[in-house]
């Protein structure tokens, strides 16, 4: 645990917690090791209809991500998963699956998914993270620093151009709340407004669908 706290310290990504952010929500579903909670096996679709043209978000590795970075600046989404989270399923088929908010995560970010329990070491900002066995399942170094030790999924993290925490959100979130989220981080508005400035004049492009937080 200690050497998690030194890691997170180190690399920049204890600057808020969840909620306490630039972004504030209210509670969402979300599940914790040995949880055993189910994510409904369908959710009300709000796969935005305002474009039919079929669009897949381009993901890559935390390591791709870095070296594209170095070209082009851009902040970094992570997608903070687990292959046993009912609700990280959910948010696969219905939020990252919408056509609007795939082209939004390909154009302003560079898209990462991690699995929180993956064994492989991962190489970030002079630091190596490293698989560590708990329980049934044990976690990933990397998912703990940047979860901030609250290991609870699906979480999704943005870092800024810096590869600096701006703020994980915890929780599976619907593809209009994810919409205002993402591009209020993605265009940068998070630089020179408040969240609630954000929310009074965001253009939703999902009509009647918009679902604030």
């Amino acid at each position: 645990m200690k050497r998690i706290i030194v890691l997170i310290a180190a690399i920049g990504l204890g600057a808020c917690k969840p909620n306490q952010g630039l972004i504030t929500t209210s509670q969402a579903p979300q599940q914790a090791p040995g949880s055993v909670s189910k994510a409904p096996d369908k959710e009300e679709s709000t796969v935005a209809k305002v474009d039919a043209t079929k669009v897949d978000v381009n993901w890559m590795t935390l390591d791709e991500a870095v070296k594209k970075a170095d070209a082009e600046k851009r902040p970094i989404f992570i997608d903070v998963y687990t292959d046993w989270c009912g609700w990280c399923k959910v948010m696969d088929r219905e939020t990252f699956n919408d056509p609007v908010v795939a082209k939004l995560l390909n154009d302003k970010f560079y898209p990462v998914k991690f699995n929180a329990e993956q064994t492989a070491d991962v190489k970030f900002k002079g630091h190596v993270f490293k698989f560590v066995p708990s329980g049934d399942r044990g976690y990933h170094q990397l998912a703990a620093a940047l979860l901030n030790n609250q290991l609870s999924y699906p979480t999704v993290v943005f870092l800024n151009e810096n590869f600096d925490m701006l703020q994980p959100l915890p929780g599976y979130r619907k593809a209009p709340e994810f919409h205002m989220m993402a591009q209020f981080i993605g265009e940068g508005h998070y630089k020179t407004e408040k969240w609630n400035e954000w929310q009074s004049h965001y253009k939703s492009p999902y009509g009647s669908q918009r679902n604030e937080p």
